[in-house]
């Protein structure tokens, strides 16, 4: 058991991950918490994160920052997708190797495994068939740093390893209506044509596409329980095991939002990949699995976006 007063660096504590996982550790009663801005450190630049690292010699650094976007976003900006998220990560896994930092806990996407991959997606179906060509380039920057872990592992012995959670949503997450993810675009999109009388909501693609949704709180437990136990493997996936359709999610935030209006669907935008489940098996044989259903965990996020919604994050492209 790692000692509360361990001193735990979080890259990217400002982030809807980040600032999840410093209010669990904070919870669970450590007290040496350590996070700096983007404008404090730029992760992208190797000197400053070197000096920072051995400046501030943690015991443990968790990953949680990287440039995140939608499909919009990634396909729009895809050099910026795989280089900086490339930099943030090779920049802190490597400096960590070399400081001797002793835990590391590195976070990506399931967007990492093919697009076709069978269902639902086991850890070892890594690199086995094509990515979705939508979100390859940050799927590739993921991808890379997931073998860094390995290599690292299989190399020097290293205490660390990558987590990779499902679509998540919850506090502090990006709902910029270009940049964001589907859950959060949808609360704010239903939002808003609830206060402007109910008016149509159009939404992308067919609406049958299958995904599987995380609170945040409960992908941040189990970044805890990584900290706390020593896994045997280099990769775990982190999720609920079940899924809906986007359809199926669209009525359930409509009821929730309480929109009352029409939906449309744009048949002519894509759906991305049919269907995106994980097989959390392993982290649940290791002792740890989620908690917030669905319908709750909504329900709490579109509380948060009511009492935040004049500083609600957005991500511009």
């Amino acid at each position: 058991m790692i000692a509360k007063d361990a001193k735990i660096y979080i890259a990217g504590h400002r982030g809807m991950v980040g600032s999840a996982c410093w209010r669990a550790l904070e919870s669970a009663g450590y007290k040496n918490i350590i996070g700096k801005t983007s404008s404090e450190l730029d992760l992208r630049d190797q000197k400053a994160v070197e000096h920072f690292i051995t400046t501030e010699k943690p015991d443990v650094i968790i990953d949680a920052a990287a440039k995140v976007g939608g499909i919009l976003a990634n396909d729009t900006y895809p050099y910026e997708f795989l280089m900086d998220n490339m930099l943030i990560q090779n920049n802190l896994i490597r400096t960590a190797h070399e400081n001797d930092v002793p835990k590391f806990i590195f976070l990506g996407s399931s967007c990492i495994y093919p697009k076709f991959a069978p269902q639902p997606i086991k850890e070892e179906y890594l690199l086995t068939d094509s990515l979705e060509p939508t979100n390859e380039w940050y799927a590739i920057a993921k991808i890379s740093g997931v073998k860094l872990i390995e290599a690292l592992r299989k190399e020097y012995r290293r205490d660390y390893v990558s987590l990779m959670p499902t679509n998540l949503y919850g506090p502090n997450d990006n709902f910029d209506l270009e940049s964001s993810h589907v859950l959060p675009a949808m609360i704010r999109k239903f939002h808003e044509a609830k206060i402007k009388g109910n008016e149509a909501v159009t939404l992308w693609g067919s609406g049958k596409p299958m995904r599987e949704f995380l609170h945040v709180d409960d992908l941040a437990q189990a970044v805890i329980f990584a900290v706390e136990n020593e896994l045997p493997e280099y990769l775990y996936n982190v999720g609920t095991g079940t899924d809906v359709t986007i359809k199926e999610l669209t009525e359930t935030i409509q009821t929730i939002t309480g929109h009352q209006g029409n939906i449309v669907w744009d048949s002519e935008k894509p759906d991305g990949t049919p269907r995106k489940l994980l097989d959390v098996s392993k982290m649940k044989e290791m002792g740890w699995q989620y908690s917030t259903e669905l319908k709750e965990g909504i329900k709490k996020t579109y509380k948060w976006f009511l009492e935040n919604v004049h500083n609600i994050k957005e991500i511009k492209l």
